[in-house]
């Protein structure tokens, strides 16, 4: 009969401190997550050229000014972005620059959407195509 009492006793410790492991691993893969989320957003914010992209198609109007009609995407995961600053360059026939603008979207970008702009200007005489780039944005 004692050795029996002596099992159960046993059984029950073992299945209380099994219960308790489960609790505390997923209490551990909880923290885990976390910090590779913190670790993901603190890479996001150090670093939005990485994760942002645009893109533009160019026309003229009746008053020859040059309109850029664009959008900007947010590729990151966790991070929205704000205040993004654009890189217009215009670019001749042969692929000699002529001139660098610089335009800030002041909107924010959620993480996977993208936002459009607009945008007027007098391009320089002999622009035949124009690149544009994000330089900088700030973390919300």
């Amino acid at each position: 009969m004692n050795k029996i009492l002596t099992g159960l006793i046993l059984l029950s410790s073992v299945t209380i401190f099994s219960c308790h492991n489960k609790t505390a691993d997923a209490a551990t893969e909880k923290n885990s997550y976390e910090q590779t989320k913190e670790t993901l957003e603190e890479k996001e914010k150090k670093s939005p050229t990485s994760f942002l992209t645009a893109s533009a198609h160019e026309r003229h109007n009746l008053i020859r000014q040059m309109v850029i009609k664009g959008s900007v995407t947010n590729n990151a995961k966790v991070c929205t972005y704000k205040d993004v600053q654009l890189e217009l360059s215009f670019f001749s026939k042969t692929g000699t620059l002529l001139e660098k603008d610089n335009e800030t979207v002041y909107d924010e970008v959620a993480p996977g959407n993208s936002v459009s702009f607009k945008t007027k200007y007098y391009a320089p005489k002999g622009t035949d195509s124009l690149d544009i780039r994000v330089v900088d944005a700030k973390a919300k």
